[in-house]
């Protein structure tokens, strides 16, 4: 599998992943339209890590000019219909509401969303089988902001215990919603320091 990311308004990660000619699109933000449709080998579907306006401004242009299924966790869709930040944009209805934790096959690609509540209320990790899409969960060297409007630190600090028991003998990348890669042992290096300052929630 082939990953092209780009990085463009508020220096948001927009990810294709490309295997056998198909492409799947994750998390496109502001300005990622042209891009996306320059670059992407017959596009099947779009994956939105969470609901906030950065990480899924150009769903619904793209869903309409690629005619593919949005996909995001069931808690976060209604983040897709209306943006307290941005009035402007233009809604997107998703077209798969992901509830759980199963394995989704599509196309040849193999993969689920791994649910990390706290920056969102539906904040997830998509998992591939050599690689993992992070969103803003766990950057490079910290975590994502949990003091926005539905954010929550409580569900931070389980999520981050959460993440560092499932894997303990894991090191696949991440591929965070900003910045730049880095891997599941690094950040467990330093997710300890975190859930030690969410101690009282």
């Amino acid at each position: 599998m082939l990953v092209k990311p780009m990085g463009r308004g508020y220096q948001t990660n927009c990810y294709l992943l490309t295997s056998d000619d198909k492409t799947i699109i994750i998390d496109p933000g502001i300005e990622a339209t042209q891009w996306v449709i320059q670059n992407a080998k017959n596009p099947i579907a779009i994956l939105n890590t969470h609901g906030h306006f950065d990480h899924t401004y150009d769903d619904a242009l793209l869903q309409r000019a690629l005619k593919i299924p949005v996909y995001i966790r069931s808690e976060d869709s209604f983040m897709l219909d209306s943006d307290r930040y941005d009035p402007n944009r233009e809604p997107c209805k998703a077209d798969v509401c992901v509830s759980d934790e199963e394995l989704i096959e599509l196309e040849g690609f193999r993969f689920r969303f791994r649910h990390f509540a706290g920056h969102t209320p539906g904040c997830s990790m998509i998992e591939f089988e050599d690689r993992i899409f992070s969103g803003d969960f766990i950057f490079d060297d910290t975590i994502g902001r949990y003091d926005f409007p539905a954010s929550s630190p409580r569900d931070m600090k389980r999520s981050l215990e959460r993440f560092m028991s499932l894997y303990a003998d894991d090191n696949r990348p991440l591929y965070p919603g900003h910045g730049k890669p880095t891997d599941i042992q690094n950040a467990r290096k330093f997710l300890p320091a975190f859930i030690d300052a969410l101690r009282f929630y």
